[in-house]
């Protein structure tokens, strides 16, 4: 395992988890929503993001998080593994939630040099088109089909795939004990 990819719903855990696989495996960390976004929630012209995101995954080692589907073809050619996060619908809502709510606090940036910084309409009208809680809720109906299907596409046959589905199957992945890989 030395160039992954993992994918995720908003508040799945794709991320933390990216991190800690990027410290365990010593190698570096990508987040796809650092290289796309700029100030102002403005995302930067596409051909500096797929210049970026190519540049990533250029190396020979890397752990990479993030569902753009414009990307992806590229990522997953490099790729030799993904992970997919994948835990139950109400616990990734509850955890993107809490994460909007506690960012719209604090109001921590969220990629340095963005200036980017939680909304409170996403804390206080999860409901509203452009919230991360919605748009959490419309990417988990729609994985199940989508990476279920790029499973098993002949294409990504070079790919050894990990859906986790809960912090049990995390540890277990992280303790030497991969969960069946396709799953």
């Amino acid at each position: 395992m030395h160039r992954v990819s993992v994918v995720g719903a908003s508040g799945s855990g794709k991320s933390t988890f990216a991190r800690r696989l990027a410290a365990h495996l010593g190698v570096g960390h990508v987040e796809l929503d650092a290289l796309y976004w700029g100030p102002g929630w403005t995302p930067r012209p596409q051909e500096d993001f797929v210049r970026n995101a190519e540049a990533a995954v250029a190396g020979d080692v890397w752990v990479l998080d993030g569902n753009y589907s414009a990307l992806r073809p590229a990522i997953w050619a490099r790729a030799d593994t993904v992970v997919w996060i994948d835990p139950p619908k109400p616990l990734v809502l509850a955890r993107v939630y809490r994460r909007t709510l506690l960012r719209a606090i604090d109001q921590t940036e969220l990629w340095p040099g963005t200036g980017l910084r939680q909304p409170w309409t996403d804390a206080l009208a999860p409901w509203k088109r452009d919230s991360i809680v919605r748009w959490s809720l419309q990417q988990l109906r729609r994985h199940p089909r989508h990476f279920g299907d790029a499973m098993s596409a002949p294409e990504n046959a070079h790919l050894t795939f990990h859906r986790l589905r809960s912090r049990r199957e995390v540890e277990a992945f992280f303790d030497g004990g991969h969960p069946s890989s396709q799953q």
